[in-house]
Order: C-alpha cells, then sequence, then structure tokens
C-alpha cells in the first residue's frame, strides 16, 4: 500500500505553486517508495516551485517529471542521494519555463547530455535545431557532486545559463568539452558567473576566452600550475579566484593571494614576467600621482587615499590577555542534541551611522542562506556584549519548561512558540497559496523529533539563544552596539562553526570598514532604537580611524568540569579568510 502524503493531498486540493518536502517523516516514505518521488507529486500540474532536499533516501527521479510538472521554474534538490547516476534519462523531458536548477550534494558522478554530462554528444543524440530543453534556465548548481568530466550538451539546451556552479567535483580540465568544438565562441553568451572551486582542474584552457560575459571565474583549489594569458581577453572579468593553486610563476602566486584581479589580468596580458609589466606599472603609479595633484584641491583624491589606508585588520585578545575572559559550560546533554558549538567576542564595530545596523542584519540573513545552508548545517546568532552576564551555560530543557524571549515577541515557552510559528505558517500558506513561508517558519523542521531542545543561558539563568530558531530580545543589537558576543552553533561538526565563524568575521571587518569609507548621518535608516543617549554635536570626536583594527577575545567552551573542549580563535583559526584579513596574533 502506499504511503500518504498529507502534504501532497493539500497541494492539490489548495492549488499551490509552491512546495517544500522535508524531514525524517518525508525521508521514511520515500524509502518506503523505493527512493523515488511520489506518483502523487506528479499530479501537480500548477506548481512552479519545487524543493526536495536532504533525504538521504532519495536515489532517483523516476520517469515523467517533466511532463507532468510543465509550469516548474525553480527544481531544488538539493543535497540527496541521486548517485551515481540518479537522474537516469535525465528530467524526462524539456521544461520550457525552468529558470533555477540546484543539484548540488548528490554524488552524482554522470549527467545527461542535455546536463553537460560527457556522454551522448554524438550528433544522433541531440535534438532538432532550436529545440533547447530549458530555453529559460538562468542557474544550474551541479556543485558537490563526483563528477569528472562536462560534454557540450547544455550550451544547445540552455542557451540562456547564466551561472554555472560546479565546486566540489573532480573536474579536470576546464572548461573542457563544455564548449562545443564547432563554434565555442557561440555558447553561452550570457554565462557571467563560473565556480570550480575544489575540483581536480590540471588546465585551464585558453578557450575560456570564448566566454564573452564572463564576469566571475572561481577556480581556488586545484591543481593548476599555470594560468592563461587568454584570461586577460575575457572582457568583462571582474572578479577571479586562483588562490590555493601551485603556480609555477611565484611571482604570479603571491599576486594571486594578494592582488586584484584587474592587477593579475594585466600581469598575464603582459606575458608575465618582464619589462612589460614593470614599465606598464610605473607609467600607471605615475599617471596615478599626476592625477592626484590635478584633482588635489577638489579633494577627489580622498578616497583613493582611503582606499590605501583602510586595510582589513583584526587583532586576536588571547585569553591570557584577558583580565575578564568570557566562558561557555557545556552541559552533558548537549551531545545528543545539537553539540557543537564556536563563540568569541568582537569589539570596535561601528553599527551607528546611517544604514550600518541593516547592513549588518542583512549580510546575516544571507549568510545563513549561504554558507549556513539555511541553517541546516548551521546557526548563527549575535548578542549585544554590554547586556550579557556570564559565564554562559550551552544546556538543554524540554519544550514545556524552556522560555524565552524572541525578537520582537513577548516572554514564550519554547513549545508555545513552535506551535505559534506553525500556525502562522500555515496562515502564510493558506493567504499565498504556496508551500514556502518566511522568516522563522523555514526552520520549524530542524525541531522534529527532539525531546529537548538545545539553548545558551545566561549567569542570571535567562535563555539568549534557542538555536535555531532564534535568540533573545534582551541581547538584541542595536545601533549604539559597539561590542558583539558571536555564538555559532551546529548539528552537524565543530569544523562547520569555526568556517561559518571565519566567514561573519571577515563580513563584519568588511562591513565595518565600508561604514567608515561611507560617511551617513546617524539614525537615517529609521531604526526604533536608532538614538539612544543625547545627541553628539561633534560626530568627529567618535570618528574611528580607518587602519584601526577590531579585536577579537577568545572564548573558552568548557565542559562542567573545566575541561577545554573549543578555543576561539585558535593559531589555526581564521586561515580561511586569511587573504582577505590581517590578522595580528
Amino acid at each position: 500500500m502506499a504511503a500518504a502524503w498529507p502534504e501532497l493531498e493539500a497541494a492539490a486540493r489548495e492549488r499551490r505553486r509552491e512546495l517544500a518536502l522535508a524531514g525524517a517523516a518525508v525521508a521514511e516514505r520515500v524509502a518506503a517508495g523505493g527512493g523515488r518521488l511520489p506518483a502523487a507529486l506528479l499530479a501537480l500540474p500548477l506548481l512552479q516551485s519545487l524543493e526536495l532536499s536532504g533525504c538521504a533516501a532519495l536515489r532517483e527521479l523516476g520517469p515523467g517529471l517533466a511532463a507532468a510538472l510543465p509550469a516548474l521554474h525553480t527544481l531544488v534538490l538539493r543535497g540527496n542521494a541521486l548517485g551515481p547516476a540518479g537522474l537516469g534519462a535525465g528530467l524526462g523531458g524539456p521544461l520550457p519555463a525552468l529558470r533555477l536548477l540546484d543539484l548540488s550534494g548528490n554524488g552524482l558522478e554522470a549527467l545527461p547530455a542535455a546536463l553537460g554530462g560527457a556522454a551522448g554528444a554524438e550528433p544522433a543524440a541531440e535534438p532538432a535545431a532550436g529545440a533547447a530543453a530549458f530555453p529559460q534556465l538562468r542557474s544550474l548548481n551541479l556543485s558537490g557532486n563526483r563528477l569528472r568530466e562536462l560534454g557540450p550538451g547544455l550550451a544547445r539546451a540552455a542557451p540562456q545559463l547564466q551561472a554555472l556552479l560546479l565546486s566540489g567535483n573532480r573536474l579536470r580540465a576546464l572548461p573542457g568539452g563544455l564548449l562545443p568544438p564547432a563554434a565555442p565562441g557561440a555558447a553561452f553568451p550570457l554565462l557571467s558567473r563560473l565556480e570550480a572551486a575544489d575540483n581536480e582542474v590540471a588546465e585551464l584552457g585558453a578557450d575560456i576566452a570564448a566566454l564573452p560575459a564572463l564576469k566571475s571565474l572561481d577556480v581556488a583549489n586545484n591543481q593548476l600550475r599555470e594560468l592563461p594569458a587568454a584570461l586577460a581577453d575575457c572582457p568583462r572579468l571582474k572578479e577571479a579566484n586562483f588562490r590555493g593553486n601551485q603556480l609555477k610563476d611565484k611571482r604570479l602566486e603571491k599576486m594571486v593571494n594578494g592582488c586584484q584581479t584587474k592587477a593579475i589580468l594585466e600581469y598575464l596580458r603582459a606575458g608575465g614576467r618582464g619589462k612589460g609589466k614593470a614599465e606598464g606599472a610605473r607609467e600607471e603609479a605615475r599617471k596615478k600621482k599626476r592625477e592626484k595633484q590635478q584633482k588635489k584641491d577638489g579633494g577627489d583624491g580622498e578616497q583613493e587615499e582611503l582606499e590605501e589606508a583602510s586595510k582589513l585588520l583584526v587583532k586576536v585578545l588571547h585569553v591570557s590577555e584577558n583580565p575578564a575572559p568570557l566562558v561557555v559550560k557545556v552541559s552533558p546533554g548537549i551531545k545528543d542534541v545539537r553539540p557543537f558549538i564556536v563563540c568569541c567576542v568582537l569589539k570596535g564595530v561601528n553599527l551607528k551611522p546611517g544604514n550600518a545596523l541593516k547592513r549588518f542584519l542583512s549580510a546575516q540573513t544571507k549568510l545563513h542562506e549561504d554558507i549556513c545552508e539555511k541553517r541546516t548545517a548551521a546557526t548563527i546568532a549575535t548578542h549585544d556584549l554590554q547586556l550579557i552576564k556570564g559565564p554562559l551555560i550551552y544546556d538543554v530543557q524540554p519544550p514545556d519548561e524552556l522560555k524565552i524571549m524572541p525578537l520582537g515577541r513577548k516572554e514564550i515557552k519554547a513549545k508555545d512558540l513552535l506551535r505559534q510559528l506553525q500556525l502562522e505558517a500555515e496562515e502564510q500558506r493558506k493567504q499565498k497559496k504556496r508551500q514556502n513561508v518566511s522568516g522563522l517558519h523555514r526552520y520549524l523542521q530542524l525541531l522534529d523529533g527532539k525531546d529537548n531542545y538545545p539553548c545558551l543561558v545566561d549567569a542570571e539563568g535567562v535563555v539568549i539563544s534557542f538555536p535555531p530558531i532564534t535568540n533573545s530580545e534582551k541581547t538584541k543589537i542595536r545601533k549604539d552596539t559597539r561590542d558583539l558576543f558571536l555564538e555559532v552553533t551546529s548539528d552537524t561538526n565543530l569544523q562547520i562553526c569555526k568556517d561559518v565563524m571565519d566567514t561573519l568575521i571577515l563580513k563584519i571587518a568588511e562591513l565595518n570598514r565600508y561604514t567608515l569609507e561611507n560617511k551617513e548621518d546617524s539614525g537615517s535608516d529609521n531604526e526604533s532604537d536608532a538614538l539612544c543617549g543625547p545627541v553628539n554635536l561633534n560626530p568627529s570626536q567618535n570618528v574611528q580611524p580607518m587602519n584601526s583594527p577590531l579585536v577579537v577575545e577568545q572564548v573558552r567552551v568548557v565542559d562542567t568540569d573545566g575541561n577545554l573542549k573549543v578555543l576561539y580563535p585558535s593559531k589555526t583559526d581564521l586561515t580561511t579568510v586569511s587573504s582577505l584579513l590581517t590578522v595580528i596574533r
């Protein structure tokens, strides 16, 4: 007997356009159905957006997907088990409306020709002229699979492709077979973003210059020994990441780790080492000097001087140097719920001018969507350090005992908060006639099946964080906040917490520099807590020097007996962002 799918029944009844399936119950039903998509899903022809991610039981799509769901414009099948060849014949036919396809994290070793697979490139297997399978496809994410080579079929199937993400595979050459040999210059006229980091690429072909719209190229952490001079012929290339490759030209390798893309391309254009580059650099320096002198009276050279002075600096304050270091104690029960936590203190942040606070909050949201994988890999919480009473305890509590004052809400028990959020989510679905919801409602399934919930508690017994759902109104960051307590938790592994924290500190440093370089009036973002205390009639007195570093204070995470579990940042931390951040230890 086929398993019941109440989500699909509701979607059919309410004529939904969007559907997201996740959680342990979904995985169990997919497994019971032989590891395929449920047949009832193919009876929803109005669907425009479908997501089924993180389901280890999903091993193949089965036939008929494209024919049954012709209106799909978004298809996300991330982090399933569609490998090594779980796509079979592909998506079962053309999808004329599809704009985004995400097949990342599936362990695929082979692809159908229409999705860039190396097999099936023979003319006999090609569709009729003009019959592109995915004429509207803009973004294709194949990261985190096991692909070794690509074929030319994708160029014909997706002529409007703008972003192709291939990181974390086993590719050995790029573009390799991706460009049709007959007319490479006619392929991918709109492709602006190409990512192939963390592969085995040993050859970056000169035909990369055949991509006329390429703006961003990432081939970090591969096996490249040389960079082709043809890169300099990419007319729109603005961002390129070549870090993590053992290049023969050591000067070029240093440039790759420290210079802007423009300088690297100029070096390649001049043929690498040689007088041409040196003379060109000297002439450029003389030209800039003349321009500065000419514009001195008008102050137009001020921004260039600021760029030279405003290096991204972070100073680490060690526990031994800190008279009052913050400590986080971990209770034994947390290991069965959400065992990994990394914390630190960051001092010297400037959130008062203009939209600085909004930019900070937006950046945190984006990190949750991207590197934190919608909070499934990790969750970030940021607090006003001045509102925290240490030491802290990372603990677990039953849902009917855990109380928190969530951001923007009154104090409530965790059990009641989740019930409230579930009701709000259902109301959203009914009003908008779609499966996807916004805000905290997207993360409710992450606590499915938990008898106890994780929480971070201060010395007064107040819960200041309830990951992965929310942190507390009590420690909310405001415009006058200068010192932050940063927290990253995960139920996956400790390294993810550290990687996320590295990226968070880098992003805050970038935002801080942007705030210092762009003079804005305080309070222009209309935050309710924009003005705290008297207005400063001489704001220049509080201007932070451009090269003043942020200070990262180490925080120790210990067990109940005081034994060290984690110290962040340690000597090996912040290395992933060292090319963009100068760390003073």
